[in-house]
């Protein structure tokens, strides 16, 4: 590991001299590029640095201590020894998280696809209130959001919709909210006051580019038809809405929020990137190996992921095992708690598997 350290640190004092160069400066991407890969290296070379220095501070303590002191002092050097023994601990554990390779999607903008499941109308009305959560959320991170399709319910709520989240490190904490999300309060629609059990289901998908997968247009069967539901004049009067068919994989995408056919056609070119990417994605990680999967999951829309109790007022993570009883708040796009627990325990596991 310290090897690897070493050799990191020496490629992060190069990539400096490197991002510095007028020469580089000038090449604008080429330096957007540079300085991507030294801003990720920085933890990893700063928690080195701060090692050695830790390091350093415990050999010069344990050689006081080996000398004559008066007992005030010895006891200030051995409480700092035992803190800087205590940092270096966190430290090395630290560190091996960092070296955890990172997911390259990461980065990446997410695109959310939310549809009601077991429940009906109550399924649909639930799923409004999940796209309002993440909406919330991505409004305190201040990610803009971009609704690409919905489909809504007659009595409010949404049947199903999709939407594009753009922003900083998106998919490294949307990841983890792809499956299905249950829900257990008394229906608005019920007069009987019984709670009622409801499903909605999640995909958050990495935004894929024409780098990212390959798409044959004449694999794309194009099907343009009339747009329904609630939305305005145009809808119902034109052919504006757009159903793609990716042919080899069976996948279809339908986009009609939009008034132009040709700005649905873009939407749902995104979607089906997305959706061939997350395919051919997972069929990668699935032939490499199934253990290697993450314990936390990231990706199982049939996988029962968390239950919003109403009555109790809380929240359950069932991956992690985690409990809150504030759901107005998380309701209200509060969910970093959630994310950094999810964060956390999926990176430990990683570090576990990496050690074994």
């Amino acid at each position: 590991m310290f090897e690897q350290l070493v050799e990191i640190e020496r490629k992060h004092q190069e990539l400096a001299d490197q991002i510095n160069d007028p020469d580089v400066i000038a090449n604008q991407e080429q330096w957007r590029k540079l300085m991507k890969e030294y801003s990720d290296m920085t933890p990893v070379v700063e928690a080195y640095q701060l090692y050695r220095k830790t390091k350093d501070a415990i050999a010069e303590e344990l050689e006081l201590l080996g000398e004559k002191l008066d007992d005030a002092f010895r006891e200030l050097v051995k409480e700092e020894l035992a803190e800087n023994k205590s940092q270096l601990e966190e430290l090395e554990k630290e560190i091996t998280l960092l070296l955890i390779p990172k997911d390259p999607n990461d980065d990446k903008n997410v695109i959310v696809e939310i549809r009601g499941g077991a429940g009906g109308d109550e399924a649909a009305l639930f799923a409004g209130d999940l796209f309002r959560m993440y909406a919330r959320y991505a409004e305190r991170r201040k990610w803009k959001i971009e609704i690409m399709n919905t489909s809504e319910s007659d009595l409010g709520g949404y049947k199903e919709i999709s939407f594009l989240i753009t922003g900083q490190g998106a998919y490294s904490r949307l990841k983890y909210e792809s499956g299905v999300h249950r829900v257990q309060r008394i229906p608005t629609t019920e007069s009987g006051g019984r709670i009622h059990t409801s499903t909605v289901t999640v995909a958050v998908l990495p935004e894929a580019e024409e780098v990212d997968v390959h798409i044959d247009m004449n694999d794309v069967r194009v099907d343009v038809f009339r747009a329904s539901g609630n939305g305005g004049q145009c809808v119902n009067t034109t052919d504006s809405a757009v159903r793609m068919t990716h042919i080899p994989t069976g996948i279809v995408v339908s986009c009609q929020n939009e008034k132009s056919q040709l700005k649905n056609k873009e939407q749902a070119l995104k979607v089906l990137y997305a959706r061939v990417y997350e395919r051919e994605r997972q069929a990668h990680d699935a032939a490499i190996s199934e253990n290697r999967r993450s314990q936390v999951g990231t990706g199982d829309r049939s996988e029962r992921i968390r239950t919003y109790n109403f009555p109790q007022g809380r929240v359950t993570d069932h991956r992690v095992g985690l409990t809150l009883h504030r759901i107005d708040a998380i309701l209200d796009g509060d969910l970093d708690e959630i994310m950094d627990t999810l964060i956390t325990t999926d990176r430990m596991q990683a570090m576990q598997a990496q050690q074994e």
